[in-house]
C-alpha cells in the first residue's frame, strides 16, 4: 500500500517549502515590529467554544468543522480559525487583567472540511494577530497597516484592500428590522431561510448567483450606522489615507464569521480567481463576553500563508535563487571532513548558511552537487589547504576566486556576500 497525504491538505516540501517559510515569516515580521508577542495555541479546542464564538449560522460551524469525541467522551474540534482560541487563552491566563491592549500574534495550521480547490484547503496555514482591550480607531488602522506591510514586504502589488463597518449593536438592530422585512419577501429554500433567521447578514455572504440576485437591492448596513459608528469609520479612513494605504469601501462585505462588528476589512488579490481573498479581519465587540470574559473589544486579522504564496507565484516574484546556501564546503579525505564540520560551525555563528558535501564523493561530483544546491560560494578543503591553513573562496556565479585563511573565512564570506 502506498500512503499519501489526505485530500485537501496543503503540504510543503523542498524546495517550495523554503518559499512557504519566507512568506510566513514575512507576514509575521511587521507584527513583531509593532510590539505583538507570540501566542502558541492548541490545535483543538472544546467544540462549544467555536459554536458560541464563531456563530451557529456560519458555514464554518454548520458545515466545515472537524469535530470528534475524545477518549473521555468530550466533543473536540480542530481549530477552524484563530481568534476565538486566542481570546480563550487571553481570558484563561488573565492577560486582559494587565496592560491593555493585549497584543499577540500566532501562526499555524487550521482546518475546515471544504471542497478542495486551488487556494482552498482542508488544512491551511494562517498568520494572525489580535489587539484586545482598546476601541481606538487608530488601532484599527494600525492593524490593517500591519497586514498591508506584510504583503508589501513580499513584493506584492496586484492586490487591493476593501473595508466597511458592520456597526454597533444599535446600528445592527435598526438595520435588522428592515433587512428581515426585505428577506421575508424573497422565495428562499428552507435551509437558506433557517440561516437567515439566525443571522440575516449571512445572505450577503452567499456565493450562489440566485441569492446574489435576490440581495442586490437589500438594505445596506452602512446606511444605518449610528453617529458613533459613522465617526469611528470615518476616523479609520482618515488614518489609512494619512498612512498612504489605498482602500475601497465595500458596503456588502460580511465575511464568514458572525463575531465581526465595526471596522471590517479584506485584502483581495486580482490574479487568484475565485479564491481571491489573501487575508482579512475586523473588530469584534461582544466576543470576549460571549465566551466568558470581560466585556471589552478587540480587533485582529488572519492572513492566508497558502494564498499569499500563490499570489507571490502569480506575480512572478520568485525566481528560484532566493533560498540558496551561502557556502558549500567540499572536504577531501577524513581529516578534511573533521575540519569541515568545525569550519561550518564557525561560519554559521556569523549567520551564514553552510552545506557540506557528505559521502566521500570525488571532487567533480561534489562540485556538481554544489552547483545544483545554488550555493553562492564554494570552498574545497583537502590536505594542501589544511597544511597551508588557506583556502580558495570561489564565487559560483562568476567563477572568480580569492585566497583566504581558514580563520578569516567567516569574515571574508560576510564581506563577499555584502558586495
Amino acid at each position: 500500500m502506498k500512503f499519501q497525504a489526505p485530500k485537501g491538505v496543503s503540504e510543503y516540501f523542498p524546495p517550495r517549502s523554503r518559499a512557504f517559510e519566507w512568506v510566513r515569516e514575512s507576514l509575521i515580521a511587521p507584527a513583531r515590529l509593532a510590539g505583538y508577542q507570540l501566542l502558541e495555541l492548541p490545535v483543538f479546542e472544546d467544540t462549544e467554544l467555536f459554536t458560541r464564538g464563531v456563530g451557529a449560522s456560519t458555514d464554518v460551524v454548520s458545515k466545515e468543522m472537524y469535530t470528534f469525541q475524545d477518549r473521555g467522551g468530550r466533543s473536540i474540534t480542530l481549530r477552524p480559525e484563530g481568534t476565538v482560541g486566542a481570546l480563550r487563552a487571553v481570558i484563561e491566563h488573565g492577560l486582559d487583567r494587565k496592560s491593555l491592549p493585549v497584543k499577540i500574534f500566532y501562526s499555524g495550521a487550521f482546518f475546515r472540511a471544504e471542497r478542495p480547490q486551488a487556494g482552498r484547503y482542508r488544512q491551511f496555514y494562517s498568520v494572525g494577530i489580535e489587539a484586545v482591550g482598546s476601541d481606538d480607531p487608530a488601532l484599527d488602522a494600525e492593524v490593517i497597516a500591519i497586514a498591508d506591510n506584510g504583503f508589501k514586504s513580499l513584493g506584492l502589488k496586484q492586490y487591493h484592500l476593501e473595508i466597511t463597518s458592520l456597526g454597533d449593536l444599535a446600528s445592527r438592530a435598526a438595520h435588522r428590522i428592515d433587512l428581515v422585512k426585505y428577506i421575508a419577501g424573497l422565495k428562499l429554500d428552507e435551509a437558506t431561510q433557517a440561516r437567515a433567521e439566525i443571522n440575516p447578514l449571512r445572505l450577503f455572504d452567499d456565493k450562489r448567483e440566485e441569492i446574489r440576485a435576490f440581495m442586490a437591492k437589500a438594505p445596506l448596513l452602512l446606511d444605518y450606522l449610528s453617529q458613533e459608528s459613522q465617526e469611528n469609520f470615518a476616523a479609520v479612513q482618515r488614518y489609512l489615507t494619512h498612512m498612504g494605504i489605498d482602500f475601497q469601501i465595500n458596503p456588502r462585505m460580511v465575511r464568514g464569521l458572525d463575531y465581526y462588528t465595526g471596522t471590517t476589512f479584506e485584502f483581495v488579490h486580482d490574479l487568484l480567481g475565485a479564491q481571491s481573498g489573501i487575508g482579512g479581519g475586523g473588530r469584534y465587540d461582544g466576543l470576549m463576553k460571549e465566551i466568558g470574559g470581560q466585556d471589552i473589544t478587540g480587533i485582529g486579522f488572519g492572513l492566508g500563508v497558502d494564498r499569499a504564496l500563490l499570489a507571490v507565484e502569480a506575480e512572478g516574484l520568485l525566481k528560484g535563487d532566493e533560498f540558496t546556501s551561502d557556502l558549500f564546503l567540499i572536504p577531501l579525505g577524513e581529516d578534511a571532513k573533521s575540519r569541515a564540520l568545525l569550519l561550518a560551525a564557525e561560519v554559521r555563528k556569523f549567520g551564514h548558511s553552510v552545506e557540506i558535501a557528505f559521502g566521500d564523493r570525488a571532487l567533480k561530483g561534489a562540485m556538481k552537487s554544489a552547483d545544483k544546491s545554488g550555493a553562492a560560494y564554494v570552498v574545497v578543503l583537502g590536505d594542501a589547504e589544511i597544511a597551508s591553513a588557506t583556502v580558495e573562496l570561489k564565487q559560483m556565479s562568476t567563477g572568480s576566486t580569492s585566497s583566504v585563511t581558514l580563520t578569516s573565512l567567516p569574515q571574508a564570506l560576510s564581506l563577499a556576500l555584502a558586495k
